[in-house]
């Protein structure tokens, strides 16, 4: 079991973040020899993401039910593209065109988000490190940080500081 921190903090990530959110749902549970294949090709391409971080990958969080959703972190939309045409995914969509394509037994879907860092913040609060706070590390929420608005000015200014700074 995680660690519970109990206490409130908000994710330390420094820059942009794309969220990736992909995933399938069962449309006929009597078609398992269709289902669990596009199942069985998620827990490879995870662990081949977590081991090769030069991918760009930075963290997911799983959820299962009848739609199986994984929300992920990524350093940048071009890293996420680049993985998409490559590696253990393309083998996977490959077969998935070919053994299912539009025949409605399961369906796969996604979502991209290009998120800038002045666009996000974050609160978790007496949880262990999840989402984009177990992607990036964390950080205590201080007086700066204790509201999402300040949160969110923190954000907003510190990319203000950096673009003054710049000739």
């Amino acid at each position: 079991m995680k660690k519970v921190i109990a206490e409130r903090f908000t994710d330390a990530h420094e820059g942009d973040v794309v969220v990736f959110i992909i995933g399938m749902r069962v449309n006929k549970w009597w078609a398992v020899h269709k289902w669990l294949p596009v199942f069985s090709a998620m827990p490879g391409m995870i662990k081949e993401l977590y081991i090769n971080k030069s991918l760009g990958f930075l963290s997911t969080e799983m959820f299962f039910g009848r739609t199986v959703m994984l929300v992920q972190y990524w350093r940048s939309y071009e890293e996420l593209s680049a993985y998409a045409k490559g590696h253990q995914h393309l083998h996977a969509w490959k077969n998935f065109n070919r053994r299912i394509g539009t025949n409605g037994s399961v369906g796969i879907y996604h979502e991209t988000y290009i998120v800038p860092k002045e666009n996000r913040e974050g609160i978790y609060v007496n949880m262990p490190p999840f989402g984009l706070s177990k992607a990036s590390g964390y950080e205590k929420i201080t007086p700066a940080t204790a509201t999402s608005k300040k949160r969110l000015a923190t954000k907003d200014a510190s990319s203000l500081n950096q673009d003054q700074t710049q000739p």
